[in-house]
Parts: C-alpha cells; sequence; structure tokens
C-alpha cells in the first residue's frame, strides 16, 4: 500500500477523531513503513470541530472576549484556515458545558456566537462554517443576529436582544441594520439533524429538556417559537417550519438561515469540501474511516456514508472500522463501502467496551492489516 486516506469520525465518549487516527496510522505503518498517510481529522460542528480543521490543514486559533450563554464575559475562539475560511463552533460561546448547573434554555443567548461571526468578518474572513452543535440556548440564533446588527423590535417600536422566553414579543426583524461584513460573508451552517422548528420534533420539544427545560417551560418555549416563525416568514418571505433542520441547537439552523442567508449542509460534505478531500485523496490505495455505530441513521450521509460516495466516485475502495454494527446496513455497501468490521472484539456491553476501545482498535487494525499483507495489498 502506498498511500493511505485516514478519515474516522470520533467513537463519542470514548475516542476523538485524533486519537483514531493516531492508531490506526501506527498499524499502517507497521506493516507498510513507506506509506504515504493523509490525515483529516473529523468533527460533526459540535466541540473539537475548530481543532479538527486547523490539525487537517494548519492556520490560527484566534482567541477573543466574547458574552457567554448567561451574558457573562468569558474567552472564546474560532479558527481562520490558510484560505480565509472561518471556522465557529457555536458551543465555543454558547455550549452547554458553559453553563454548568444554571441550565435554563429560556434565559441563555447566542449573543458571543454572534460576535465571533462579526469579529470573523472584520478579520476579512473570505467564507465562515459554523457548526450547530452543543448549545444551551433555544432563541433561534436572534442573539447571535443582533451582535451583528441585526435589530429586533417589540409592539412599541423598542429594539431588544431577544431570549427565548421574549421571542414572542418580537414583532418586526430588520435586516438592513447587520453589519455589511457580515452581509457580504458566504456562510455554511454545519448541520447533521433535520428536526423542523417547532412542533413535537421541533428544537424545544426535542432538545430543550436536556437543556434544563421541564415540560411546561418546553411548551412556552415552542408556542413562542411558532410566533417568532410567523414573524419571519411575514417579514423575511421564509418559511422556516419546512426547511430540514431549522431546529438545529435551539433553532440556530432557522437563525442561519433566516438571517445570514446562511447554506445548510451535512458535517461530513462540508468536511470533504473546505479539506479539498478529492485532492488529498488523489492516488490513494485505501480509505480508512468510520464512527461509533453504523446504522440505518447512518446512511442518511454522515461520516462513513459521505466519504464513502466521494471515494467511490475515485475509484478507492474503503474500509469502515466502527464501535458496533446495527441491522439493515447493506446499502452501505452500494455506497462504497468495502468492508465494515466492529472493535467489539468479545461482544460486551458499551459500558464494559468503552474502557477496552483503544486497544481493541489496535488489535482490529492489526487484523486488517495482516489480512491486506497476506492478500498482497
Amino acid at each position: 500500500m502506498r498511500k493511505a486516506v485516514l478519515i474516522p469520525d470520533s467513537f463519542k465518549g470514548t475516542m476523538s477523531s485524533a486519537e483514531i487516527i493516531s492508531i490506526m496510522k501506527e498499524r499502517i505503518l507497521a506493516y507498510h513503513p513507506q506509506c504515504s498517510i493523509v490525515s483529516i481529522p473529523v468533527a460533526d460542528g459540535g466541540e473539537g470541530s475548530v481543532d479538527s480543521f486547523l490539525t487537517a490543514l494548519g492556520g490560527e486559533r484566534i482567541t477573543l472576549k466574547t458574552r457567554g450563554p448567561w451574558n457573562e464575559e468569558m474567552e472564546s475562539f474560532y479558527g481562520m484556515l490558510p484560505d480565509g475560511t472561518a471556522v465557529i463552533e457555536m458551543a465555543a460561546s454558547a455550549g452547554l458545558p458553559l453553563v454548568g448547573d444554571r441550565k435554563d434554555p429560556s434565559k441563555t443567548t447566542t449573543y458571543g456566537v454572534g460576535e465571533l461571526i462579526l469579529d470573523a468578518a472584520k478579520r476579512g474572513a473570505k467564507r465562515l462554517v459554523i457548526g450547530l452543535g452543543g448549545s444551551a440556548t433555544n432563541d433561534a440564533g436572534c442573539g447571535a443576529a443582533a451582535a451583528c446588527g441585526v435589530t429586533f423590535r417589540d409592539k412599541d417600536g423598542n429594539s431588544f436582544v431577544p431570549v427565548g422566553d421574549t421571542l414572542d414579543r418580537i414583532e418586526s426583524v430588520d435586516l438592513s441594520t447587520m453589519d455589511e461584513r457580515v452581509k457580504a460573508l458566504p456562510i455554511t451552517a454545519m448541520c447533521d439533524i433535520d428536526n423542523p422548528f417547532y412542533g413535537p420534533t421541533g428544537a424545544a420539544a426535542i432538545y430543550g429538556p436536556q437543556k434544563g427545560a421541564d415540560p411546561h417551560m418546553v411548551e412556552v418555549l415552542d408556542g413562542k417559537m411558532m410566533k417568532l416563525a410567523s414573524v419571519i416568514e411575514a417579514h423575511l418571505g421564509i418559511a422556516l417550519q419546512g426547511i430540514p433542520g431549522s431546529g438545529a441547537a435551539g433553532g440556530m439552523g432557522g437563525g442561519m438561515k433566516a438571517f445570514f442567508g446562511a447554506r445548510m449542509q451535512m458535517g461530513i460534505d462540508a468536511v470533504l469540501e473546505i479539506t479539498g478531500f478529492e485532492k488529498l485523496a488523489e492516488g490513494a490505495d485505501m480509505v480508512f474511516t468510520g464512527e461509533g455505530k453504523i446504522d440505518s441513521q447512518s446512511l442518511r450521509g454522515k461520516v462513513v456514508i459521505g466519504v464513502a460516495r466521494k471515494a467511490k466516485a475515485m475509484g478507492i475502495p474503503v474500509i469502515a472500522v466502527v464501535g458496533d454494527i446495527g441491522d439493515d446496513i447493506d446499502a452501505a455497501y452500494d455506497e462504497g463501502v468495502a468492508g465494515i468490521f466492529s472493535i467489539n472484539r468479545v461482544a460486551v456491553p458499551y459500558k464494559e467496551a468503552r474502557p477496552r476501545a483503544k486497544n481493541d482498535m489496535k488489535l482490529t487494525m492489526d487484523n486488517i492489516m495482516r489480512f491486506m499483507q497476506r492478500m498482497g495489498i
């Protein structure tokens, strides 16, 4: 094997993408010392996305003061890639870990995320990629929009910065006051879910409870999201409820679309595009990918399938090394996956498999490499 591309997703709560790559690389080089290895760490838009892109492509990690989810001053960050792409993970200023025990999606804000966007625009970013994941908020991105200059007014014409609890006070939205540099910035929102803006599978109902919302708060927040959707449709002509992923990250998906004109894209598709996967993979003999569990949900286009589709078009075989294998995954082979291997070598529950994962990954990769060597690959 002359060249291999390593592009696995993390195994959530077990191994990061970078850790998996390190193990894969060590075992490949043990059998093919001269093999050229291309490493592309993957993150889904949540925590670690910025570092993954910087590791894969280089660039600068920029730190600055922003407002946090409780409107407190905090130190946050984003990444600026060599080509002028700014990479932001909204969790850096509005993430659930930042609120600790003070979970309350009716009061938390994405204002700091907007400050990150504005700073990137001021520094001359040519485009922006924002990961929607891990938020503590349910303000539909209104805080972020306000930080970038969008004006929200109540029935008396007074401007204010909305939070989840005050979304129903919004009577008008004025995008003309948005910072011109932000307006001109092409934005891609990384989003792997398709929840609508409101309703039984919307932002508040599905994700509100993990952010601290009890059943009553969920019902209240959902009603306020519905009211905001009607205002946005009336003032901006955008029907958010019909846009898959508009309910992502407390409605941030909808806010990015309505206020920033963002393009919604699956996380792995954004990674493949930004890293220039096709160029990096030219001449590769094999692509190794993986994720915590491959199942029917993976077929929507998560990491393994997203990678396989690209590699198939280039005629490169793909091996998926995963934590577990679910039912009904035969379609993965049609998408370009040549083989799927589980590292759960002794068939134990996740709780028992987790502490073994790194060693089991090493042993599984070793078995694959032994077989490939025997076959002259």
